[in-house]
């Protein structure tokens, strides 16, 4: 694939590849057309590595225990993706754990991911609440009526250590990256190739384009195609709180506690400590809908109400409740199935223009295989394996509400 050259005093806006949006997706992405010897250009609307959109922080998970199938498959190949990259970089940003889901026995979400694990032959067990208080000497406690499911093959991402490894290997293979430049429209030109002109005034000309630019991903497709893409941004926070000094090792990472979720309505989720010391991550999977540039950046008060019972109530007292001692503001990017949308964008740009968005709340640590899967198909189009029959844009055509499952979603929202 040739690149989209225009004239020759224009050489350096001319790119066999360009993607739009540098957090995780986009920067994955760029690395692996990058490293297939594609001229590749990286747009980003704000500084590289900032703190505005879903991929910055201290810590994302890693798990392999997905009540759908088709996302612990991905996972198993996102796992290697990220030890390759690391073996390349010579650093680490994935931290290995076991991971620790708890909930009522009778949960279809749990019970759900725990017949993914048989189906992917993934390791666990299955633990009941006696149990779950004595594999972690008291320091996670559940009612009579939970289990505790523990697998293996989890661990502990570091972000935005993560997103600078994937663009710092990018750019090693030749890709150029351009922060604060905010794209604000993608056309085709009579020569076929695809127009990306940014805020600056500046126009660069591509074969093939990508959009990953998350929570902005449905306000720069509507400009573009005047489509409405069920992609909706929602406010969450993730919160640390002070563990009791004695209990410190217990919770961490070096003392072997897991990554974990507690299932219901809302989902919980956390890490051990590792970031910073005497901390603990424990967060809401959930949080307020929003507009992405005019958002809050404050809790939302009845899920944090929600939150602090949930840290005193499960962890026996060892974690001091009344509040967290850190709130940080991120968003999602929902879709209303809560599945991922990797599909070509169609209409006048054919297969030429693909989105790659909607990843709610629980896309960073596939970052690896979304790259690949993207790259090859924008290369070659298609993608092998994962099944993207479940990722297609024409599925909220059928059902607006997307693909049909058994089970309840895991975000908990409260609309604003």
């Amino acid at each position: 694939m040739g690149s989209c050259k225009r004239k020759e005093d224009a050489v350096e806006h001319n790119f066999d590849v360009i993607v739009v949006g540098g957090g995780i997706m986009g920067s994955c992405t760029a690395y692996q057309t990058s490293k297939r010897g594609y001229s590749t250009l990286l747009l980003e609307q704000f500084d590289l590595l900032h703190n505005r959109g879903s991929s910055h922080g201290e810590s994302r998970t890693l798990r392999v225990t997905y009540p759908e199938p088709y996302y612990s498959s991905m996972v198993l190949e996102s796992s290697k993706l990220w030890e390759d990259a690391q073996s390349q970089i010579g650093y680490r940003v994935l931290y290995p754990t076991n991971q620790l889901d708890i909930g009522q026995a009778s949960d279809r979400s749990l019970q759900a991911a725990i017949q993914s694990c048989r189906s992917n032959s993934i390791e666990f067990r299955v633990l009941d609440h006696v149990q779950v208080s004595q594999e972690f000497s008291g320091g996670v406690v559940v009612p009579e009526d939970w289990i505790g499911v523990v697998s293996g093959g989890a661990g502990v991402i570091k972000p935005t250590k993560a997103v600078s490894m994937f663009q710092t290997l990018a750019f090693h293979n030749g890709a150029i990256l351009k922060d604060n430049m905010k794209v604000t429209d993608i056309s085709r030109d009579i020569h076929g190739c695809i127009v990306v002109s940014t805020a600056t005034g500046e126009k660069f000309f591509g074969r093939k384009c990508v959009i990953t630019a998350g929570a902005w991903m449905s306000k720069l497709v509507k400009v573009v195609t005047g489509r409405e893409v069920p992609i909706q941004p929602l406010e969450t926070t993730i919160c640390y709180w002070k563990i009791k000094k004695e209990h410190e090792r217990d919770y961490s990472i070096d003392g072997r506690f897991p990554s974990f979720a507690g299932y219901g309505n809302p989902y919980i989720y956390g890490t051990p400590s590792l970031e910073y010391p005497g901390l603990i991550k424990v967060g809401v999977h959930g949080g307020r809908f929003c507009d992405p540039d005019k958002r809050s950046w404050t809790p939302d008060p009845k899920l944090m109400d929600f939150l602090r019972k949930w840290v005193q109530e499960k962890f026996g007292g060892r974690i001091e409740h009344d509040h967290p001692v850190s709130a940080q503001s991120c968003m999602y990017s929902m879709t209303p199935d809560e599945d991922y949308v990797i599909d070509f964008l169609g209409g006048k740009f054919g297969k030429d223009v693909i989105v790659a968005g909607g990843f709610s709340g629980h896309g960073f640590k596939m970052g690896p295989v979304i790259g690949r899967v993207v790259a090859d198909l924008m290369l070659h189009g298609e993608a092998k394996g994962i099944e993207l029959q479940y990722f297609k844009l024409d599925r909220f055509d059928k059902n607006p509400k997307g693909n049909i499952k058994e089970f309840a979603e895991q975000v908990g929202t409260s609309k604003l």
